[in-house]
C-alpha cells in the first residue's frame, strides 16, 4: 500500500470542527526555551494527546495520513521539518497491522530559526494549522490552530521549567545511530537482510529481546504489513529480513531509509535507530553468518568430506519419505509389481536404468550451480521452484501423469515403443526418466539431514560439490536399486491382479494433491489475473489429455485416432499457452487498495484516477480486466498520463465499498469511474466496457 499524503482542501477547514467537537486528539504548541534570541534557533513542539485507543500517523502512516503543520510565522521566521520520533506500530481489534503511528502523549519537534534583525523587547507569535487523522474502529480527520508567543530577549535564552528538560529528553532520544552500533544490508532475491552488529560490549546490548525490534521504512521499499524475521547473531548483533515491495516491474532499491525501534530501548534513552545505509544488489549481508547458525538451531556442515558424504547419502534417503517423492514412488511401486515375474537381469536394469537417471540429473543441477556460483549468482536448494514458469510446467506434468493413472487416456504403442523389438528399450527409458521426475520433484523437499550437506556443497570446490551430489543421488535411489538387485525382496509384493487397476487410479489422488501444492505455490509468484489463466490453462491440459484418450484409444478408425491425437495436442498446446506465466512489462498497470481517503489524497494531486470496483464472483469483471486492462493500448495510456489506478475488492462483505456504491445509486459489480481534475464530478462508465471506449473517456 502506498502512503496517503496531504489532506485535501476542504478537509483543513472541516478538521478542526470535527477535532472540537470529538476530542479524541488535543493538540498545542510548547518551547524549549521561555523567550527567543534573535538569529538563534528554538525547538517547538506540536504536544499531541490522544484518548485511549486512539492513535495518528508517523511520517510514513502505512494506511492514514501523516500528521502536517502548515506554518503562519513572523517575517523572516524559517521552521525546519517536522523531527519524527520513533514510531510504534498500529493494530486493530484482530491483531492485524493497519499502520505505523503514536498514542498517548507525542512530542513533534520543529527546530525555528529567527532572524538575526529581530528587534529585542517585543513579542514573536508562533502559530501553525495543524492537521492529522485520528483512528480508533473508526477514522475522523482532525486538526487545530495552535500559537505560542515568547518574548525577544537578548539575553541568553533560559530553558522553560515546565517544557525544557522534557523536549530536551525527546530531542536526545530520536531516532540516531549510536556509537556502539554498525549497520550494513544487502539485497537477495524479495528480501533485505539488515545487520546490526555491536562495535564494542556494553550491558544490555547483548541478544536478548531480539523479539521486540521492528524496522519501519521512510518509504515503500519495505510494506508496513510485511512480515519481519528477526534473528540473534554473533557479538549480541542481529540480522533482520525484511520483504521487499512486489512490484516486479520496480528498480531495485540502492539505498535502505528508515528507523529500527525496539521497545526495549539501544542505550542512552535511544529508542530508535536511524537507518540510511546503501544497499548491496545481488548479495546479502554476510556479517555473523557463522553464528547466526549456531543461534537458530541450524547444523553446521561438518569439517569431514566423508562426513558430509554420509549426511549427503542418509538425507538422500530421507527423501523418499518426502511427500514430493511420494507420487513418483506410486509409479514406480506399480513397475514393481508388473516386474514381479521378470526375469532377475530385466529387473536390475530398470534399477539401473532409474539410478542412471537420478545420478545424471543431480549431475546437472549440480554442474548449473556450479556455473551460476561462478558468475555471482546467491542461489539456494530448491531455486528452481523460483521459476513460475518452471512450476507452471511441472504442474501440468503431474497433472497428465494424474490424469492417466486415473484412466482418463492410455499412452499408444506409439509412445512406448514401435513393435516389440523396442518395447524392452522404450521401457528401460521409462525407468530412467522416472528418475529423472524423481530429481526434479525431490529437489526442493530438503530433509533435515540434507540442508548441512548442502550448505557445503555450496561452498566447496567443483569436485567436492559433485562427490556430494553424487551422494545425495545414491541415497534417493537406493531402495529401488536394492529391490532390484535382490529379487526376493521383490517377490513379497502381491501377485498381480485386478487390483492393480484400482491401486493405479489411488496412486493417482497424490499427484492431483502435488499439482494443487504447485499452484499453491504459483499463487505466491503471479497477480491474480495470471492465476487464472493458469487454473484455465491447466484445465485445457486436462481437455486435451481427455480428448486424446477418448479418440485416439485403442481399437479406434486410425483417422479418428489421429484426429483426436492432433486435437488433444493442440488443445494441450492451448492451454500451455493461457496458462504460462508471463513475466511483468513495465507498462502494467500498478493497482492500489481504492479507499475514500486515497480518492481525496490523488485530486488534491491533480491525477487522473480510475477506479474499478470488481469482484473475483464476478465474470463480467474478470472478462472486463481482460479485454480493456489485457489492451497494450490502455496500459501505455495509463503509463503515459500516470493515471492512478485504485481497485475496489468486493469478493468479500466491504460496508465501504457498498455506501459507495449505493452513492452512485449502483448495487453491484462491476462498476468503473473515471475522475478527471477538471471537473467536479467523475465519468460512470457502463457495465460492459471495451478498451477503445476506455481509451476515449481517458482522452
Amino acid at each position: 500500500m502506498r502512503n496517503l499524503r496531504p489532506f485535501f482542501a476542504l478537509g483543513i477547514f472541516l478538521s478542526g470542527i470535527v477535532a472540537s467537537l470529538c476530542g479524541q486528539v488535543s493538540a498545542s504548541l510548547v518551547a524549549q526555551e521561555g523567550s527567543i534570541h534573535p538569529g538563534h534557533s528554538l525547538l517547538v513542539a506540536l504536544r499531541l494527546v490522544h484518548e485511549p485507543h486512539w492513535h495518528t500517523y508517523w511520517k510514513n502512516p502505512g494506511v492514514g495520513l501523516p500528521t502536517a503543520l502548515k506554518w503562519k510565522l513572523p517575517e523572516g521566521f524559517k521552521a525546519g521539518e517536522i523531527q519524527w520520533p520513533a514510531p510504534m506500530p498500529i493494530r486493530d481489534a484482530t491483531g492485524a497491522l493497519t499502520g505505523n503511528g503514536y498514542d498517548g502523549e507525542t512530542l513533534l519537534l520543529v527546530e525555528i530559526t529567527p532572524p538575526s534583525s529581530l528587534p529585542t523587547g517585543s513579542k514573536a507569535i508562533l502559530s501553525a494549522s495543524a492537521t492529522w487523522l485520528m483512528c480508533k474502529e473508526t477514522c475522523v480527520p482532525g486538526g487545530a490552530e495552535v500559537s505560542l508567543t515568547l518574548p525577544v530577549s537578548e539575553a541568553a535564552p533560559i530553558a522553560d521549567p515546565v517544557w525544557g528538560a522534557r523536549i530536551q529528553r525527546e530531542q536526545h532520544a530520536l531516532p540516531q545511530v549510536p556509537s556502539g552500533w554498525k549497520l550494513s544490508a544487502g539485497l537477495s532475491q524479495k528480501n533485505i537482510i539488515l545487520d546490526l552488529i555491536p562495535t564494542r560490549q556494553e550491558g544490555g546490548s547483548g541478544s536478548e529481546g531480539g523479539n521486540d525490534i521492528r524496522f519501519f521504512s521512510d518509504d515503500d521499499t519495505v510494506p508496513f504489513d510485511a512480515p519481519q524475521r528477526v534473528e540473534a547473531i554473533d557479538a549480541g548483533g542481529f540480522r533482520i529480513t525484511l520483504a521487499t515491495a512486489s512490484d516486479a516491474s520496480a528498480p531495485a532499491p540502492s539505498r535502505l531509509q528508515g528507523v529500527l525501534v525496539r521497545k526495549a530501548g539501544w542505550g542512552g534513552g535511544i529508542r530508535g535507530i536511524a537507518v540510511d545505509i546503501p544497499l548491496e544488489t545481488g548479495v546479502s549481508s554476510q556479517a555473523g553468518q557463522g553464528d547466526m547458525r549456531a543461534k537458530t538451531g541450524a547444523i553446521a556442515p561438518p569439517a569431514s568430506l566423508l562426513g558430509t558424504l554420509g549426511l549427503a547419502f542418509i538425507g538422500g534417503l530421507i527423501l523418499n519419505l518426502m511427500p514430493c517423492v511420494f507420487p513418483v514412488l506410486g509409479i514406480k511401486i506399480l513397475g514393481f509389481v508388473r516386474q514381479a515375474g521378470s526375469e532377475r537381469r530385466k529387473v536390475v536394469s530398470h534399477g539401473l536404468a532409474f539410478t542412471a537417471g537420478v545420478l545424471l540429473s543431480f549431475w546437472v543441477l549440480a554442474g548449473l550451480l556450479t556455473l551460476l556460483r561462478a558468475g555471482g549468482s546467491q542461489l539456494g536448494w530448491g531455486f528452481q521452484l523460483q521459476s513460475p514458469v518452471f512450476v507452471f510446467v511441472l504442474a501440468a506434468g503431474l497433472l497428465v501423469f494424474g490424469l492417466n493413472m486415473s484412466g482418463v487416456f492410455e499412452f499408444g504403442l506409439g509412445a512406448t515403443g514401435f513393435g516389440a523389438s523396442l518395447q524392452g528399450k522404450s521401457g528401460y527409458s521409462g525407468s530412467f526418466f522416472t528418475g529423472v521426475l524423481a530429481t526434479i520433484v525431490a529437489t526442493p523437499c530438503s530433509a533435515p539431514f540434507l540442508a548441512p550437506a548442502l550448505g557445503a556443497a555450496l561452498a566447496l570446490s567443483a569436485l567436492q560439490s559433485f562427490a556430494i551430489f553424487t551422494a545425495i543421488a545414491v541415497g534417493l535411489s537406493m531402495p529401488y536399486l536394492l529391490l532390484s538387485l535382490f529379487p526376493s525382496a521383490v517377490k513379497v509384493l502381491p501377485r498381480p491382479g485386478a487390483w492393480m487397476e484400482t491401486f493405479k487410479q489411488f496412486m493417482a489422488f497424490p499427484l492431483y494433491a502435488t499439482v494443487g501444492y504447485l499452484v499453491w505455490v504459483l499463487a505466491g509468484q503471479v497477480n491474480e489475473g495470471a492465476l487464472l489463466n493458469v487454473f484455465f490453462g491447466l484445465v485445457l491440459v486436462a481437455m486435451g489429455t481427455w480428448v486424446y484418450g477418448r479418440w485416439a484409444a485403442p481399437g479406434r478408425k486410425p483417422v479418428e485416432a489421429r484426429l483426436g491425437l492432433v486435437c488433444g495436442l493442440l488443445l494441450m498446446a492451448l492451454g500451455a499457452f493461457a496458462g504460462w506465466p508471463r513475466a511483468a512489462k513495465p507498462t502494467d498497470i500498478a493497482w492500489e487498495p481504492w479507499s475514500p481517503a486515497r480518492v481525496q489524497q490523488l485530486r488534491g494531486e491533480g491525477r487522473v484516477i480510475y477506479v474499478d470496483f470488481t469482484a473475483r464472483w464476478c465474470a463480467t469483471c474478470q472478462a472486463n480486466k481482460k479485454l480493456v486492462f489485457g489492451s497494450e493500448k490502455v496500459r501505455e495510456l495509463f503509463h503515459r498520463k500516470n493515471v492512478a489506478a485504485l481497485r475496489g475488492d468486493w469478493t468479500n462483505s466491504n460496508p465501504a465499498i457498498t455506501a459507495e456504491l449505493a452513492r452512485w445509486n449502483r448495487s453491484a459489480v462491476p462498476f468503473n469511474l473515471i475522475y478527471l481534475p477538471d471537473k467536479s464530478l467523475p465519468v460512470l462508465l457502463p457495465e460492459i466496457l471495451t478498451a477503445d471506449f476506455v481509451l476515449r473517456s481517458l482522452e
